[in-house]
């Protein structure tokens, strides 16, 4: 059942990071879905665009590649800014049909067979992190543990040399953290030239990892260029860290606010599976997925047209309660759950087997050693419009005891 409308917002402003690190984002949100369910943001230092906010709004467009188009970018960004380089040439700025080629490269990849046979190391990757975590009094679950555990693991993927996982983990946590614009800035084109670098040593000596794949690889008979590889390189470097880690640690913090899902896991690992689901709808990471309209359409009556910017907010759809019963408990036994953290439809998350892998591995192996994990601090959310939750998340880990 659809809530009722809740008394007007004075002000309805998504597009301010402020918004997401110290306000209240939901309750916009709430009265978005009761009230103005296709809304017209109006354009400030970002273009105007599109707010879709109900689940099967979201869902809907998702599905209508044919409609929604990819190829202009997928996140707000300013106009002085220009097109996305990547669009019309990575995954995830594409449509079909060049989004199903590029795909096809790598699918076999991501698939549960290969995710399966990799858990092994998965398992000794996240032991490795956490016995450095436990070697000092506190550490930040974010940097120390949930950043770690995903680009160590798709580094190895890739073929990237064990020597170099720390210097990406710098490099990544600089791109893609809420510093300063230009060391965000300088840090991405360095990692950008390690792929450069990375993807041609690979094209002339390949070896079975994805950046071989991607360097030897031709769609229509067509080699791919080295620009695009670099761009997939980064693609899938980002898409296999930057929204695991959030989401681990956004989940360890909803533990730590209900203790009472801890104890429930920790008495019955079988919950793993079902408390990994409700971490992905709880945190849902990707505050904001964007689509241009290439035709027009109609949604609850307005109309969109050719060249409008439509967002999709993962966050409300999935605590949308025409879906979902009492959205806003955090209930690691929740069936069904159906939630769109990971996309849907053409564009859903390619890394999504490998995603939930990682996070069950990630806390079955605390609640294995019965590791206990305390705040030591403050825990500190991203300013962002683009991605959501905890920058900082600083922790105390206490071993059992033997």
């Amino acid at each position: 059942m659809r809530s009722e409308s809740v008394e007007r917002l004075p002000d309805i402003n998504l597009v301010d990071p402020e918004l997401y690190s110290s306000g209240d984002p939901f309750a916009q949100w709430q009265w978005l879905r009761a009230n103005a369910p296709v809304y017209w943001h109006p354009p400030a230092d970002l273009p105007g665009f599109w707010v879709l906010t109900r689940y099967e709004d979201v869902r809907t467009a998702y599905q209508d590649s044919e409609t929604f188009s990819s190829a202009n970018g997928i996140l707000l960004r300013p106009a002085d800014h220009g097109d996305d380089p990547g669009g019309g040439r990575t995954l995830a700025l594409t449509d079909p049909p060049r989004h199903r080629q590029l795909r096809g490269l790598v699918d076999n990849w991501f698939s549960l067979r290969s995710v399966r046979a990799l858990e092994s190391e998965m398992r000794d990757v996240t032991r490795h992190v956490i016995d450095e975590a436990l070697a000092g009094e506190t550490c930040d679950f974010v940097a120390d543990i949930a950043a770690r555990v995903p680009l160590y693991v798709i580094c190895s993927m890739m073929g990237v040399p064990r020597s170099d996982w720390d210097y990406l983990l710098k490099l990544t946590s600089e791109a893609f953290g809420a510093g300063d614009p230009m060391t965000q800035r300088f840090a991405h084109l360095n990692i950008l030239g390690y792929f450069e670098e990375l993807q041609a040593a690979k094209a002339a000596n390949p070896a079975d990892d994805l950046v071989s794949v991607l360097a030897t690889a031709s769609v229509d008979g067509t080699p791919l260029t080295p620009d695009d590889i670099i761009l997939n390189c980064d693609n899938l470097l980002v898409g296999g860290t930057e929204n695991t880690r959030i989401a681990a640690a956004g989940g360890m913090l909803a533990f730590l606010e209900h203790p009472e899902q801890w104890r429930m896991l920790s008495q019955d690992p079988d919950l793993l599976p079902s408390a990994v689901e409700e971490v992905l709808r709880w945190t849902s990471t990707a505050t904001h997925i964007m689509r241009t309209a290439v035709k027009p359409t109609t949604i609850h009556g307005k109309t969109i047209e050719v060249g409008d910017r439509v967002t999709f907010w993962l966050p409300s759809a999935n605590r949308d309660d025409a879906v979902f019963e009492n959205p806003d408990e955090f209930d690691v036994r929740r069936k069904p759950n159906r939630h769109l953290a990971l996309g849907f439809g053409e564009h859903f998350c390619l890394g999504s087997v490998l995603a939930r892998a990682e996070l069950r591995i990630l806390y079955a192996e605390l609640l294995r050693r019965s590791i206990r994990v305390e705040l030591a601090g403050s825990p500190a959310k991203l300013t962002s419009i683009v991605v959501n939750g905890p920058e900082h998340l600083p922790v105390r880990l206490t071993p059992a005891a033997d």
